[in-house]
Protein backbone atom coordinates (compact mmCIF):
# COMPACT_ATOMS: atom_id res chain seq x y z
CA UNK A 1 0.00 0.00 0.00
CA UNK A 2 1.40 3.31 -0.99
CA UNK A 3 1.68 6.52 1.01
CA UNK A 4 -1.31 8.11 -0.87
CA UNK A 5 -3.92 4.69 0.01
CA UNK A 6 -2.75 4.81 3.34
CA UNK A 7 -3.81 8.14 3.59
CA UNK A 8 -7.31 7.77 1.71
CA UNK A 9 -8.00 4.62 3.54
CA UNK A 10 -6.79 5.80 7.77
CA UNK A 11 -9.82 6.35 10.08
CA UNK A 12 -10.89 9.91 11.17
CA UNK A 13 -9.46 11.11 14.60
CA UNK A 14 -12.06 11.34 17.02
CA UNK A 15 -11.59 15.13 17.12
CA UNK A 16 -12.66 15.56 12.85
CA UNK A 17 -16.10 14.04 14.31
CA UNK A 18 -16.70 16.42 16.34
CA UNK A 19 -16.94 18.61 13.65
CA UNK A 20 -20.27 19.47 11.23
CA UNK A 21 -18.89 19.57 7.85
CA UNK A 22 -16.43 16.86 8.17
CA UNK A 23 -17.98 15.19 5.42
CA UNK A 24 -17.27 17.97 2.78
CA UNK A 25 -14.06 18.41 3.65
CA UNK A 26 -13.68 14.57 3.40
CA UNK A 27 -14.71 14.82 -0.29
CA UNK A 28 -12.93 17.89 -1.17
CA UNK A 29 -9.82 16.04 -0.32
CA UNK A 30 -10.53 13.20 -2.68
CA UNK A 31 -11.33 14.77 -4.84
CA UNK A 32 -7.30 16.78 -4.74
CA UNK A 33 -6.02 13.31 -4.49
CA UNK A 34 -7.90 11.88 -7.57
CA UNK A 35 -6.82 15.22 -9.55
CA UNK A 36 -3.26 14.33 -8.67
CA UNK A 37 -3.20 11.06 -9.69
CA UNK A 38 -4.76 11.67 -12.99
CA UNK A 39 -2.51 14.50 -13.72
CA UNK A 40 0.66 11.64 -13.12
CA UNK A 41 -0.97 9.53 -15.47
CA UNK A 42 -0.94 12.19 -18.10
CA UNK A 43 2.85 12.78 -17.70
CA UNK A 44 3.45 9.27 -17.29
CA UNK A 45 1.66 8.87 -20.60
CA UNK A 46 3.51 11.67 -22.40
CA UNK A 47 6.65 10.39 -21.76
CA UNK A 48 6.20 6.94 -22.25
CA UNK A 49 4.82 8.41 -25.92
CA UNK A 50 8.15 10.10 -26.88
CA UNK A 51 9.43 7.80 -29.85
CA UNK A 52 12.88 5.46 -29.90
CA UNK A 53 15.74 5.96 -32.38
CA UNK A 54 18.11 2.76 -32.79
CA UNK A 55 21.13 2.27 -35.11
CA UNK A 56 22.33 -1.11 -35.42
CA UNK A 57 25.39 -1.82 -37.86
CA UNK A 58 27.34 -4.84 -39.67
CA UNK A 59 30.07 -6.08 -41.50
CA UNK A 60 29.49 -8.43 -44.32
CA UNK A 61 31.16 -10.38 -44.59
CA UNK A 62 32.08 -9.79 -40.86
CA UNK A 63 36.19 -9.04 -40.19
CA UNK A 64 38.14 -9.60 -42.88
CA UNK A 65 38.18 -9.24 -47.10
CA UNK A 66 40.79 -9.22 -49.69
CA UNK A 67 42.53 -5.72 -51.06
CA UNK A 68 40.15 -4.37 -54.64
CA UNK A 69 37.18 -6.58 -52.59
CA UNK A 70 34.04 -5.26 -51.63
CA UNK A 71 33.05 -5.18 -47.89
CA UNK A 72 29.45 -3.85 -46.90
CA UNK A 73 28.61 -2.03 -43.78
CA UNK A 74 24.87 -2.72 -43.68
CA UNK A 75 23.46 0.28 -41.04
CA UNK A 76 20.45 -0.26 -39.63
CA UNK A 77 17.82 3.18 -38.64
CA UNK A 78 14.89 1.64 -36.49
CA UNK A 79 12.19 3.40 -34.33
CA UNK A 80 8.94 1.99 -32.46
CA UNK A 81 7.21 4.87 -34.24
CA UNK A 82 7.50 5.81 -37.88
CA UNK A 83 9.51 8.23 -40.10
CA UNK A 84 8.20 11.51 -41.34
CA UNK A 85 11.06 12.00 -43.38
CA UNK A 86 14.21 10.45 -44.81
CA UNK A 87 17.30 10.11 -41.99
CA UNK A 88 20.56 12.26 -42.58
CA UNK A 89 23.31 9.38 -43.37
CA UNK A 90 26.91 10.85 -42.34
CA UNK A 91 29.72 10.77 -44.16
CA UNK A 92 32.03 7.85 -44.01
CA UNK A 93 35.46 7.96 -45.08
CA UNK A 94 38.70 5.83 -44.82
CA UNK A 95 42.30 6.75 -45.51
CA UNK A 96 43.27 3.78 -48.17
CA UNK A 97 39.99 2.67 -49.30
CA UNK A 98 37.21 3.36 -51.53
CA UNK A 99 33.83 4.40 -50.23
CA UNK A 100 30.77 4.40 -52.17
CA UNK A 101 27.98 5.72 -50.06
CA UNK A 102 24.11 4.65 -50.16
CA UNK A 103 22.60 5.42 -53.08
CA UNK A 104 19.35 6.15 -52.10
CA UNK A 105 18.03 2.13 -52.18
CA UNK A 106 17.13 0.96 -48.45
CA UNK A 107 15.54 -2.41 -47.31
CA UNK A 108 12.56 -2.04 -45.43
CA UNK A 109 13.18 -3.50 -41.81
CA UNK A 110 10.62 -5.35 -38.86
CA UNK A 111 12.38 -6.93 -35.86
CA UNK A 112 11.14 -6.59 -32.54
CA UNK A 113 13.95 -5.40 -30.04
CA UNK A 114 13.42 -5.68 -26.23
CA UNK A 115 9.63 -6.74 -26.93
CA UNK A 116 8.70 -4.31 -28.95
CA UNK A 117 7.81 -3.95 -32.40
CA UNK A 118 10.80 -1.32 -34.48
CA UNK A 119 10.75 -1.02 -37.88
CA UNK A 120 12.88 0.59 -40.12
CA UNK A 121 15.58 0.93 -43.13
CA UNK A 122 18.89 -0.63 -43.97
CA UNK A 123 21.22 0.91 -45.98
CA UNK A 124 24.37 -0.18 -47.31
CA UNK A 125 27.83 1.44 -47.68
CA UNK A 126 30.65 -0.23 -50.07
CA UNK A 127 34.12 -0.19 -49.22
CA UNK A 128 36.51 -1.41 -51.31
CA UNK A 129 40.26 -1.71 -49.71
CA UNK A 130 43.22 -1.02 -51.84
CA UNK A 131 46.62 -1.58 -49.11
CA UNK A 132 46.48 -4.44 -46.68
CA UNK A 133 46.32 -3.10 -43.06
CA UNK A 134 43.27 -3.07 -40.38
CA UNK A 135 40.88 -0.29 -40.96
CA UNK A 136 38.94 1.35 -38.46
CA UNK A 137 35.22 2.38 -38.94
CA UNK A 138 34.24 5.29 -36.50
CA UNK A 139 31.01 5.47 -34.58
CA UNK A 140 28.30 6.81 -36.84
CA UNK A 141 25.82 9.40 -35.95
CA UNK A 142 22.56 9.40 -37.85
CA UNK A 143 19.56 12.24 -37.03
CA UNK A 144 15.95 11.12 -37.88
CA UNK A 145 12.15 12.67 -36.87
CA UNK A 146 10.15 9.62 -35.88
CA UNK A 147 6.35 10.76 -35.52
CA UNK A 148 5.34 11.72 -32.45
CA UNK A 149 8.86 12.92 -31.75
CA UNK A 150 9.06 17.08 -30.21
CA UNK A 151 12.54 17.54 -31.91
CA UNK A 152 14.70 15.31 -33.92
CA UNK A 153 16.42 12.74 -32.45
CA UNK A 154 19.96 11.70 -32.94
CA UNK A 155 21.30 7.73 -32.41
CA UNK A 156 25.08 6.46 -32.39
CA UNK A 157 26.28 2.73 -34.20
CA UNK A 158 29.17 1.44 -32.62
CA UNK A 159 33.24 1.52 -33.97
CA UNK A 160 33.81 -1.54 -36.12
CA UNK A 161 36.67 -3.16 -37.03
CA UNK A 162 38.21 -5.23 -40.30
CA UNK A 163 41.42 -6.03 -41.88
CA UNK A 164 42.55 -6.45 -45.75
CA UNK A 165 44.56 -8.87 -46.95
CA UNK A 166 46.72 -9.04 -49.98
CA UNK A 167 45.48 -11.97 -52.31
CA UNK A 168 47.99 -14.73 -53.09
CA UNK A 169 50.15 -14.19 -56.50
CA UNK A 170 50.29 -9.77 -56.29
CA UNK A 171 52.90 -7.92 -54.76
CA UNK A 172 52.54 -5.39 -52.23
CA UNK A 173 51.55 -2.19 -54.17
CA UNK A 174 50.15 -4.16 -57.18
CA UNK A 175 46.36 -2.88 -58.01
CA UNK A 176 43.91 -6.37 -57.59
CA UNK A 177 40.52 -6.63 -59.00
CA UNK A 178 38.36 -8.74 -57.02
CA UNK A 179 35.44 -9.47 -58.37
CA UNK A 180 32.33 -12.73 -58.77
CA UNK A 181 32.95 -12.85 -62.57
CA UNK A 182 34.29 -10.69 -65.58
CA UNK A 183 33.94 -9.37 -69.15
CA UNK A 184 36.54 -7.90 -71.15
CA UNK A 185 35.45 -7.20 -74.65
CA UNK A 186 36.38 -5.23 -77.45
CA UNK A 187 35.12 -3.53 -80.83
CA UNK A 188 36.83 -1.71 -83.98
CA UNK A 189 35.24 0.63 -85.81
CA UNK A 190 37.58 1.43 -89.24
CA UNK A 191 36.55 4.90 -91.22
CA UNK A 192 37.27 3.61 -94.18
CA UNK A 193 37.55 0.34 -96.47
CA UNK A 194 40.21 -0.58 -97.10
CA UNK A 195 42.68 1.43 -94.80
CA UNK A 196 44.30 4.22 -96.13
CA UNK A 197 47.21 6.28 -95.23
CA UNK A 198 44.97 9.32 -93.29
CA UNK A 199 41.89 7.57 -92.40
CA UNK A 200 41.36 6.39 -88.49
CA UNK A 201 40.81 3.19 -86.89
CA UNK A 202 38.65 3.38 -83.40
CA UNK A 203 39.55 0.85 -80.84
CA UNK A 204 36.48 0.51 -77.78
CA UNK A 205 37.15 -2.01 -74.68
CA UNK A 206 34.69 -2.29 -72.61
CA UNK A 207 35.32 -4.14 -68.85
CA UNK A 208 32.35 -5.09 -66.83
CA UNK A 209 33.19 -6.46 -63.16
CA UNK A 210 30.73 -8.21 -60.83
CA UNK A 211 30.75 -7.53 -57.19
CA UNK A 212 33.60 -4.69 -57.53
CA UNK A 213 33.06 -1.35 -57.99
CA UNK A 214 33.14 0.83 -60.99
CA UNK A 215 35.74 3.10 -59.21
CA UNK A 216 38.06 0.48 -58.66
CA UNK A 217 38.38 -1.27 -62.22
CA UNK A 218 42.13 -1.09 -63.47
CA UNK A 219 43.37 1.32 -66.25
CA UNK A 220 43.85 -0.86 -69.74
CA UNK A 221 47.88 -0.70 -70.78
CA UNK A 222 47.91 1.34 -73.60
CA UNK A 223 50.76 2.17 -75.71
CA UNK A 224 51.95 3.87 -78.40
CA UNK A 225 52.38 2.02 -81.85
CA UNK A 226 54.82 2.93 -84.38
CA UNK A 227 53.34 4.48 -87.77
CA UNK A 228 50.13 5.42 -85.82
CA UNK A 229 48.92 8.36 -84.02
CA UNK A 230 46.85 7.95 -80.69
CA UNK A 231 44.24 10.15 -79.47
CA UNK A 232 42.48 8.71 -76.45
CA UNK A 233 39.12 9.72 -74.76
CA UNK A 234 37.94 10.13 -71.70
CA UNK A 235 36.64 6.76 -69.97
CA UNK A 236 33.09 6.35 -69.17
CA UNK A 237 32.19 4.88 -65.87
CA UNK A 238 29.18 3.80 -64.07
CA UNK A 239 27.62 1.17 -61.93
CA UNK A 240 25.57 -1.73 -63.01
CA UNK A 241 22.46 -3.13 -61.89
CA UNK A 242 19.70 -5.53 -61.92
CA UNK A 243 17.57 -2.86 -63.24
CA UNK A 244 16.10 -2.58 -59.77
CA UNK A 245 18.18 -0.10 -58.59
CA UNK A 246 20.43 -2.89 -57.07
CA UNK A 247 23.89 -3.00 -56.75
CA UNK A 248 25.71 -5.86 -59.02
CA UNK A 249 29.23 -4.50 -60.23
CA UNK A 250 31.19 -1.79 -62.21
CA UNK A 251 31.62 -0.74 -65.83
CA UNK A 252 34.17 0.70 -67.50
CA UNK A 253 34.43 1.58 -71.26
CA UNK A 254 37.87 2.85 -72.81
CA UNK A 255 37.97 4.34 -76.25
CA UNK A 256 40.79 5.29 -78.22
CA UNK A 257 41.43 6.33 -82.10
CA UNK A 258 44.24 5.70 -84.27
CA UNK A 259 44.92 7.61 -86.94
CA UNK A 260 47.07 5.72 -89.80
CA UNK A 261 50.29 8.12 -90.54
CA UNK A 262 52.27 5.56 -92.78
CA UNK A 263 51.28 2.78 -95.48
CA UNK A 264 52.47 -1.33 -94.41
CA UNK A 265 50.90 -3.26 -91.41
CA UNK A 266 50.10 -2.37 -87.88
CA UNK A 267 49.29 -4.56 -85.00
CA UNK A 268 47.52 -2.98 -82.45
CA UNK A 269 49.00 -5.27 -79.43
CA UNK A 270 46.79 -7.50 -76.96
CA UNK A 271 45.67 -6.32 -73.08
CA UNK A 272 44.79 -8.60 -70.77
CA UNK A 273 43.76 -7.47 -67.20
CA UNK A 274 44.60 -9.45 -64.29
CA UNK A 275 42.22 -10.38 -61.67
CA UNK A 276 41.35 -12.36 -58.49
CA UNK A 277 38.30 -14.48 -59.08
CA UNK A 278 36.21 -14.29 -55.46
CA UNK A 279 34.55 -17.44 -56.37
CA UNK A 280 37.27 -19.57 -57.52
CA UNK A 281 39.85 -18.04 -54.96
CA UNK A 282 41.89 -17.61 -57.58
CA UNK A 283 43.92 -15.25 -59.55
CA UNK A 284 42.91 -14.75 -63.48
CA UNK A 285 43.75 -12.88 -66.47
CA UNK A 286 41.22 -11.58 -69.22
CA UNK A 287 42.60 -10.80 -72.26
CA UNK A 288 41.24 -9.44 -75.83
CA UNK A 289 43.50 -10.44 -78.85
CA UNK A 290 45.68 -8.23 -80.82
CA UNK A 291 44.32 -6.30 -83.68
CA UNK A 292 46.10 -6.83 -87.49
CA UNK A 293 45.33 -4.46 -90.46
CA UNK A 294 47.09 -3.29 -93.70
CA UNK A 295 46.86 -0.01 -94.80
CA UNK A 296 47.73 1.40 -98.49
CA UNK A 297 49.04 4.58 -99.97
CA UNK A 298 46.77 7.14 -100.56
CA UNK A 299 47.97 8.92 -104.08
CA UNK A 300 45.29 11.64 -102.93
CA UNK A 301 46.57 12.09 -99.36
CA UNK A 302 46.79 15.58 -98.12
CA UNK A 303 47.80 16.60 -94.41
CA UNK A 304 44.69 16.89 -92.70
CA UNK A 305 46.39 20.61 -91.52
CA UNK A 306 48.07 22.14 -93.96
CA UNK A 307 49.55 24.93 -92.95
CA UNK A 308 51.18 26.13 -96.07
CA UNK A 309 48.09 26.27 -97.85
CA UNK A 310 46.24 28.06 -95.16
CA UNK A 311 48.48 30.51 -95.47
CA UNK A 312 48.11 30.96 -99.11
CA UNK A 313 44.25 31.29 -98.11
CA UNK A 314 44.55 33.68 -96.01
CA UNK A 315 47.10 36.13 -98.18
CA UNK A 316 44.64 35.74 -101.19
CA UNK A 317 41.29 36.17 -99.87
CA UNK A 318 41.75 37.88 -96.95
CA UNK A 319 43.17 40.74 -97.73
CA UNK A 320 42.60 44.24 -96.59
CA UNK A 321 42.21 46.78 -99.79
CA UNK A 322 42.46 50.56 -98.62
CA UNK A 323 42.20 53.58 -101.31
CA UNK A 324 44.64 56.70 -101.00
CA UNK A 325 41.24 58.46 -100.26
CA UNK A 326 39.94 56.38 -97.31
CA UNK A 327 43.67 56.12 -95.64
CA UNK A 328 44.25 59.76 -95.45
CA UNK A 329 40.68 60.43 -94.49
CA UNK A 330 41.74 58.10 -91.47
CA UNK A 331 45.48 59.48 -90.66
CA UNK A 332 42.90 63.24 -90.86
CA UNK A 333 40.20 61.82 -88.44
CA UNK A 334 43.12 60.25 -86.03
CA UNK A 335 44.99 63.45 -86.05
CA UNK A 336 41.61 65.38 -84.97
CA UNK A 337 40.59 62.85 -81.97
CA UNK A 338 44.62 62.98 -80.77
CA UNK A 339 44.42 67.19 -80.90
CA UNK A 340 41.43 66.94 -79.48
CA UNK A 341 42.17 65.11 -76.37
CA UNK A 342 45.30 67.19 -75.81
CA UNK A 343 43.11 70.46 -75.84
CA UNK A 344 40.59 69.12 -73.50
CA UNK A 345 42.24 70.43 -70.67
CA UNK A 346 42.37 74.18 -72.08
CA UNK A 347 38.81 73.75 -73.30
CA UNK A 348 37.63 73.28 -69.73
CA UNK A 349 39.54 76.35 -68.28
CA UNK A 350 38.67 78.48 -70.87
CA UNK A 351 34.66 77.33 -70.34
CA UNK A 352 34.96 78.35 -66.64
CA UNK A 353 36.20 81.55 -67.72
CA UNK A 354 33.05 82.10 -70.11
CA UNK A 355 30.88 80.94 -67.50
CA UNK A 356 32.92 82.79 -64.37
CA UNK A 357 32.31 86.19 -67.24
CA UNK A 358 29.00 85.57 -67.46
CA UNK A 359 27.97 85.81 -63.59
CA UNK A 360 30.01 88.36 -62.86
CA UNK A 361 28.20 90.54 -66.10
CA UNK A 362 24.65 89.33 -64.68
CA UNK A 363 26.04 90.55 -60.89
CA UNK A 364 26.83 93.64 -62.38
CA UNK A 365 23.18 94.13 -63.82
CA UNK A 366 21.70 93.46 -61.37
CA UNK A 367 23.38 96.38 -59.07
CA UNK A 368 22.34 98.37 -62.17
CA UNK A 369 20.46 101.34 -62.03
CA UNK A 370 18.99 100.41 -65.19
CA UNK A 371 17.50 97.28 -63.32
CA UNK A 372 16.26 98.87 -60.69
CA UNK A 373 13.91 101.31 -63.34
CA UNK A 374 12.67 98.25 -64.74
CA UNK A 375 11.04 97.24 -61.51
CA UNK A 376 9.69 101.05 -61.33
CA UNK A 377 6.34 100.08 -62.98
CA UNK A 378 5.44 96.69 -61.44
CA UNK A 379 5.83 98.26 -57.68
CA UNK A 380 3.53 101.33 -58.72
CA UNK A 381 0.50 99.43 -60.54
CA UNK A 382 0.64 96.88 -57.51
CA UNK A 383 -1.59 96.72 -54.48
CA UNK A 384 -0.41 98.21 -51.87
CA UNK A 385 1.97 100.20 -54.34
CA UNK A 386 5.83 100.58 -53.55
CA UNK A 387 8.32 102.94 -54.45
CA UNK A 388 11.81 101.08 -53.24
CA UNK A 389 12.76 100.67 -56.82
CA UNK A 390 12.21 104.00 -57.27
CA UNK A 391 14.29 105.34 -54.50
CA UNK A 392 17.06 102.66 -55.53
CA UNK A 393 17.15 104.27 -58.94
CA UNK A 394 17.09 107.18 -57.52
CA UNK A 395 20.68 106.05 -55.33
CA UNK A 396 21.78 104.25 -58.20
CA UNK A 397 21.56 106.72 -61.33
CA UNK A 398 22.09 110.34 -59.35
CA UNK A 399 24.08 108.75 -56.13
CA UNK A 400 21.90 110.13 -53.65
CA UNK A 401 18.42 109.96 -52.51
CA UNK A 402 17.79 114.29 -52.82
CA UNK A 403 14.37 114.25 -54.54
CA UNK A 404 14.42 117.91 -54.86
CA UNK A 405 16.19 118.28 -58.37
CA UNK A 406 13.40 115.56 -59.89
CA UNK A 407 11.06 118.35 -60.40
CA UNK A 408 7.34 118.78 -58.89
CA UNK A 409 5.34 115.96 -59.77
CA UNK A 410 7.70 114.01 -57.50
CA UNK A 411 7.26 116.41 -54.59
CA UNK A 412 3.35 116.66 -55.65
CA UNK A 413 3.72 112.45 -55.60
CA UNK A 414 4.71 113.14 -51.80
CA UNK A 415 2.30 116.00 -50.73
CA UNK A 416 -0.18 113.99 -51.84
CA UNK A 417 1.01 110.60 -49.89
CA UNK A 418 1.74 112.16 -47.12
CA UNK A 419 -0.11 115.07 -46.83
CA UNK A 420 -3.12 115.96 -45.05
CA UNK A 421 -5.58 116.05 -47.85
CA UNK A 422 -3.99 112.21 -49.34
CA UNK A 423 -4.85 111.31 -52.97
CA UNK A 424 -2.63 108.79 -53.32
CA UNK A 425 -4.13 107.42 -56.82
CA UNK A 426 -4.33 110.03 -58.78
CA UNK A 427 -0.38 111.19 -57.72
CA UNK A 428 1.13 107.33 -58.54
CA UNK A 429 -1.21 108.09 -62.47
CA UNK A 430 0.62 110.51 -62.72
CA UNK A 431 3.68 109.63 -61.33
CA UNK A 432 3.48 106.65 -63.96
CA UNK A 433 2.51 109.50 -66.68
CA UNK A 434 6.02 111.48 -65.86
CA UNK A 435 8.14 108.12 -65.75
CA UNK A 436 9.99 109.16 -69.19
CA UNK A 437 10.61 112.64 -67.97
CA UNK A 438 12.26 111.22 -64.79
CA UNK A 439 14.43 108.93 -66.23
CA UNK A 440 15.50 111.78 -69.24
CA UNK A 441 16.29 113.95 -65.97
CA UNK A 442 18.60 111.52 -63.91
CA UNK A 443 20.31 111.28 -67.43
CA UNK A 444 21.13 114.59 -67.56
CA UNK A 445 22.13 115.24 -63.86
CA UNK A 446 24.49 112.17 -64.33
CA UNK A 447 26.43 114.07 -66.98
CA UNK A 448 27.06 116.70 -65.41
CA UNK A 449 30.43 116.72 -63.36
CA UNK A 450 31.30 115.05 -60.47
CA UNK A 451 32.90 117.20 -57.48
CA UNK A 452 36.92 115.86 -57.05
CA UNK A 453 36.83 116.10 -53.81
CA UNK A 454 34.14 113.93 -51.30
CA UNK A 455 32.32 116.10 -48.69
CA UNK A 456 33.55 116.42 -45.65
CA UNK A 457 30.69 115.39 -43.85
CA UNK A 458 29.14 112.31 -46.26
CA UNK A 459 25.57 111.10 -45.75
CA UNK A 460 25.57 107.63 -45.39
CA UNK A 461 22.34 106.04 -47.63
CA UNK A 462 20.55 103.19 -46.99
CA UNK A 463 19.60 100.77 -50.16
CA UNK A 464 15.89 99.86 -50.43
CA UNK A 465 15.17 96.62 -51.66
Amino acid sequence: MNRVEAIASKPAPTIWNAFPCRSRLAGDSVRSITTILIACLIATNALAAEPDLRIQTRLQPTDSVMVGGILELQLDVLTDSWFTDAPTLPDLKLPGALVLPPDGHAEHLNQTLDGKPFNGMRYSYRITPNVAQGFDIPALTVRATPGQASAPLGAQSQPLHFTATQPPGYKPGEPVLVAQGLRFTQKIINSATPLKVGDSLTRELTLQADGALAMSLPVPTLGDVAGLSRYPKAPRISTLDDGRGHFTGGQRIDTETWRIDTEGRHTLPAIGVKWWDASSQQARTAQVPAVIFEAVANSTDKPVFSITEDLKNLGQQNRLHFSRHWLTGLLLLSAVVFLFWLARPFMHRAYLSVQARRRARHAAWLQSADYAWQQIPQQINARPAQLGALYLWLKRSRGGLKLSGLGPRLQDLLRACYGRQPAEDQALLQLQQSLATLHSQARRSTARSVPALRPLNPVHEKEFP
